[in-house]
């Protein structure tokens, strides 16, 4: 029984390294070229494109951390530092925080956009998208700082996996920030749907052109996948840690990951003006 219990242990582990390795090798070229695209092609004017470069500046941050997760589950052990796991752990915490963030303030762009076109002109500029970024990642870098120092002594009193294996239920600060973070995601998740909802009847009602059938198209689309990647990825890893489960919290971690995939959708797919250069842009929705 316990040769075939440690068979199984190994083919998973296996499997868990092949899927962020997968994830990996998609989400960085993906993320990379996004990101150049975004500096090459556009002016820093536009608040859907400055909110869509901190996005895949989220994403590449836990893309780089990818790889120590991929050699612990291949090998089974762990052969770095304490400081190069705590940077590591932090990486991957901020980008559920991060990401969630910056798709909820592009769908509330989105909305302002097509809802109130002419009354959010003065809101939707570079200035104060550069000013939510900034404070998105202010507020993170906060939270960092005791959620840091308590993963930290975590770390010195455990030495054995202790590094994506154990998550510090103990810590009364971590337990706090678990439970805090599951309300604001949440109550993210209620904007986005709002957001949703306004959008998908004011183009119902007012955008009946059939030349405009595909931009309508492009448009529910960035908020499709602004939910399925809430339910999917952001909301389960966080769930799991506020319920204290006993089960494996490692397939979770895998689909949250896989917003590093997803999120490069929203730049291909659904912003109309991506692939055009900034001289040709026009008004956009």
């Amino acid at each position: 029984l316990c040769c075939h219990v440690a068979s199984f242990l190994s083919v998973t582990t296996t499997v868990y390294a092949g899927i962020f390795s997968l994830i990996m090798v998609i989400g960085l070229p993906l993320n990379a070229v996004a990101l150049w695209i975004l500096l090459r092609r556009h002016s820093l004017k536009s608040p859907n494109a400055v909110f869509m470069i901190n996005l895949a500046l989220s994403d590449l941050l836990v893309i780089i951390s990818l790889p120590m997760r991929i050699y612990f589950h291949a090998t089974g052990t762990e052969t770095f530092g304490i400081m190069t796991c705590l940077i590591n752990t932090m990486f991957f915490r901020n980008n559920i925080r991060s990401s969630a963030s910056f798709i909820t303030f592009i769908s509330v762009d989105r909305l302002l956009a097509v809802v109130y076109p002419l009354r959010s002109r003065h809101l939707r500029t570079s200035s104060n998208a550069w000013k939510g970024a900034a404070l998105i990642w202010g507020v993170l870098l906060l939270v960092n700082i005791p959620e840091a120092i308590g993963f930290l002594k975590h770390l010195q009193n455990h030495t054995e996996h202790s590094c994506f294996e154990s998550h510090d239920y103990t810590s009364v600060t971590r337990s706090a920030i678990i439970y805090l973070q599951t309300v604001l995601l949440v109550t993210m998740l209620a904007v986005n749907i709002v957001c949703t909802v306004m959008v998908s009847w004011t183009l119902h009602n007012h955008l009946s052109d059939s030349a405009k059938v595909r931009n309508k198209v492009n448009v529910m689309l960035i908020f499709a996948i602004n939910l399925v990647m809430f339910f999917t990825c952001f909301l389960p890893v966080p769930l799991h840690l506020a319920t204290k489960s006993n089960t494996s919290i490692t397939p979770l971690v895998c689909l949250t990951v896989l917003n590093c995939c997803l999120d490069p959708l929203i730049y291909f797919f659904s912003f109309d003006s991506f692939w055009k250069k900034k001289e040709d842009l026009g008004r956009e929705l």
